[in-house]
């Protein structure tokens, strides 16, 4: 099936379209829909009716965007009208949406007069947060944007022009730092003179391109005074009408730095692109098809091109998507009025700063493991890098707060906090202990040290001020992934090829030398098992805490430091505990990782330290033991075990906190469950750490959590060893190491 077939059908599949409404809040009883609706309704309204500002309080304005248009500009397809546009603009919604968690109305309008277009957008302020103007044509769109921004106490934003200047902005900035030109001398040709391209060519100047280095041409030649004195050009031509000889595109680009295409697609030649100045930089976004193809541009010359387009299938994609939806994230959150210059120039210089970081594997792997690292092939961020909503939204609240148009001030620490929240609980709930961490890092030993994954991880830990971690492995190896991958780091080495040693090795076979090692195998397992050697400096006082597992199966990496390191003094066993964070509530599920089939008193033990781990993540726990049984409705050995173990917390361990079991799992979460049918347990809320009674019911149950109930999972992490050790899964990502660096460095101030 084609493309176009199966756009239709991914349209026409029930139910048709792509967005829904649904409610925020509780609609199930009567007392529900009176507070929702009549009468209890009429509170809030009053309210507003005295003070308008309270819309933002009680309804969902300041999360709503109306995306707006008449379909007379739409991209590729050119003047439909608004109600052909209509599937254009709810699938701009579902990114507004799946990218920043703002919510839009699609306005599809049937007008063409800027008068009446403005008076109709203009009376719908009261509804909306924000106005994302979208595929309006030129010279209209410039007046109607103009005039709804003067009317309006709202941002008014047409993305067709801004986006374009903002995201190639960030492009620009960072491709002249990689050829070494500053954007004071560099001269820009401009292949086109509509909307987009004149808002980009303002955008330059934003940036600091001087207006005298910008020439700028249409379809009948470079904008100059002579044309303009014929009467050839409109008004929003004439601050770049340039009192030059006329010529066409390619007496433009002659010695040009620069070329940005926002024309169409086959009017550059590559004997154009070698007239250019050195090194020279393309952004030929004509979509689908550029004014000079990637390749072609590319073997014009032998010197450095740096090309970008608008298309998906070639490096530095100028992608919109990178803009709108977190502009307007940071625009709402301040409550801005516009969405002003400096804005816009944040926006890209964020977005340009990022691209220059190390880019998360989930990143790599949804762009089909490709190479992403800061250079001529990758000048921008990809938009499916989450880290673009914290860093561009927090940059465009802070120019918005400083430029005087917020009427809301945010916390800029705190701001970048929430924005995590909006992502996903378990990023809300990692920034509790990653918070904590920072106050006093510690030392922390990655026994998987010459991975490029763990040396990645390090320089996180150690740029964010979470750990200091000492990286075990190859030094040579370790030195050569830092030169690499261009990583602004001074690693800490310990190399059990060449360090010394010896006071290790005497170490482990102080600890194990009843256990069958001698002297001379305790020294070769410190030289050649990672895994021993971090546990020995963990044992030893020379680190706080160890981390290993991710290219090690999870017996072989947990044992080392269980015969060196073992449990704490108040425990006799340890357990593998995950974290499952879903979007209203997170639970902490154990043992899923270590114990096959614990006792009563195993698992009472395995609850202690779960909760203490809750507490870490600022969560008050309240723990379930988990059965086929509820109650003693049942009475077999199986349910008898986990009846035990909550009998042993509350009676022997006089444990602060509710727990209660043995009970069935929905029991254990659904609250009208144990409100209506068990109101004599001693939970009076749903439980949030759940303790399985065995292994196998353990991890066939974390799994099933996460990937059917869509659950973002942390872990596992291991409670009950006497110094922090935390075993990784194989292949988890660097970020995954980075989480379990931080709760090991909060185990270690705790201890």
């Amino acid at each position: 099936m084609s493309l176009e077939e199966d756009a239709r059908t991914y349209h026409r599949d029930a139910p048709p379209g792509k967005i829904e409404i649904s409610t925020t809040k509780s609609t199930s009883t009567q007392r529900d829909l009176s507070l929702a609706y009549s009468p209890g309704v009429a509170a809030p309204c009053l309210d507003i009716a005295d003070d308008a500002e309270r819309a933002y309080e009680y309804t969902a304005k300041g999360n709503l965007v109306g995306v707006v248009s008449n379909g007379s500009a739409v991209l590729g397809l050119g003047d439909i009208g608004g109600q052909a546009s209509k599937p254009v603009m709810e699938g701009k919604g579902v990114l507004f949406k799946r990218f920043a968690d703002i919510d839009v109305f699609d306005i599809e309008l049937d007008v063409d007069d800027p008068e009446e277009f403005v008076r109709t957008v203009s009376a719908m302020g009261p509804t909306f947060g924000g106005i994302n103007l979208e595929d309006i044509s030129a010279p209209e769109c410039f007046e109607i944007e103009n005039r709804l921004r003067e009317e309006m106490s709202i941002p008014v934003f047409h993305d067709d022009q801004h986006g374009t200047a903002i995201i190639s902005g960030a492009a620009l900035l960072n491709a002249l730092d990689i050829v070494d030109k500053d954007l004071e001398s560099v001269r820009v040709a401009f292949a086109g003179a509509g909307a987009a391209a004149t808002a980009t060519a303002r955008f330059y100047r934003s940036l600091g391109v001087r207006p005298e280095n910008i020439v700028m041409c249409d379809i009948d030649g470079i904008l100059t005074t002579e044309r303009e004195s014929k009467g050839e050009l409109d008004e929003h031509h004439h601050e770049f009408v340039r009192d030059v000889p006329e010529g066409g595109l390619a007496d433009a680009i002659a010695g040009a730095d620069v070329l940005v295409g926002l024309s169409a697609g086959g009017i550059v030649s590559q004997e154009m692109v070698r007239s250019m100045a050195d090194n020279p930089i393309i952004f030929a976004m004509a979509n689908p098809d550029p004014e000079i193809g990637y390749e072609e541009a590319k073997a014009a010359r032998d010197d450095t091109v740096i090309m970008a387009t608008g298309r998906s299938d070639y490096p530095n994609q100028v992608n919109n998507v990178l803009g709108f939806p977190f502009i307007f994230r940071g625009a709402l959150d301040v409550r801005a009025t516009e969405i002003n210059e400096e804005m816009k120039v944040a926006a890209a210089e964020a977005l340009g700063e990022l691209a220059r970081e190390d880019v998360p594997d989930a990143v790599v792997k949804a762009y089909g493991d490709q190479s992403l690292q800061f250079g001529p092939e990758y000048l921008i961020p990809k938009p499916l890098d989450t880290r673009v909503l914290f860093e561009v939204s927090s940059a465009v609240a802070k120019a918005a707060m400083e430029s005087g148009v917020a009427r809301e001030a945010v916390e800029l620490d705190s701001y970048r906090e929430y924005l995590e929240g909006r992502v996903g609980k378990s990023l809300e709930m990692m920034r509790v202990v990653l918070n904590k961490a920072q106050n006093e890092p510690k030392r922390v030993v990655l026994a998987e040290g010459d991975d490029e994954k763990t040396i990645r991880a390090a320089v996180r830990m150690e740029s964010e001020g979470i750990a200091k971690p000492l990286l075990v492995g190859d030094r040579e190896r370790i030195e050569s992934v830092v030169i690499e991958r261009g990583l602004d780091y001074e690693p800490r080495i310990v190399d059990p090829s060449a360090d010394v040693l010896e006071a290790y090795a005497d170490r482990l076979y102080r600890r194990r030398r009843r256990k069958g090692i001698t002297r001379r195998e305790a020294a070769a397992l410190v030289r050649t098992d990672p895994n021993y050697l971090a546990s020995v400096m963990v044992d030893a006082g020379d680190a706080d805490a160890m981390l290993t597992g991710l290219t090690h199966d999870y017996g072989s990496a947990l044992r080392p430091p269980l015969q060196v390191i073992g449990t704490d003094d108040d425990a006799d066993y340890v357990a593998g505990v995950y974290l499952l964070a879903f979007p209203d509530r997170v639970v902490f599920c154990a043992d899923v990782t270590v114990n096959q089939d614990p006792n009563a008193d195993v698992l009472a033990e395995i609850a202690l330290h779960t909760a203490d781990l809750a507490r870490r993540f600022n969560v008050e726990p309240r723990v379930a033991f988990l059965s086929y049984s509820n109650f003693g409705s049942v009475d077999n050995d199986g349910t008898r075990k986990p009846r035990a173990a909550a009998r042993t917390l509350r009676d022997e361990h006089a444990v602060d906190f509710p727990v209660d079991g043995e009970m069935q799992a929905d029991t254990a979460v659904v609250e009208d469950i144990l409100d209506g049918t068990y109101g004599f347990s001693e939970l009076d809320e749903p439980a949030n750490v759940l303790i399985f009674p065995n292994l196998e019911a353990g991890n066939i149950g974390y799994k099933l959590l996460q990937r059917l109930g869509g659950a973002e999972a942390i872990g596992p992490m291991l409670v009950g060893m006497d110094k922090p050790v935390h075993v990784l899964q194989r292949g988890d990502e660097v970020k995954d190491i980075v989480n379990l660096a931080g709760v090991a460095v909060v185990d270690a101030q705790e201890q």
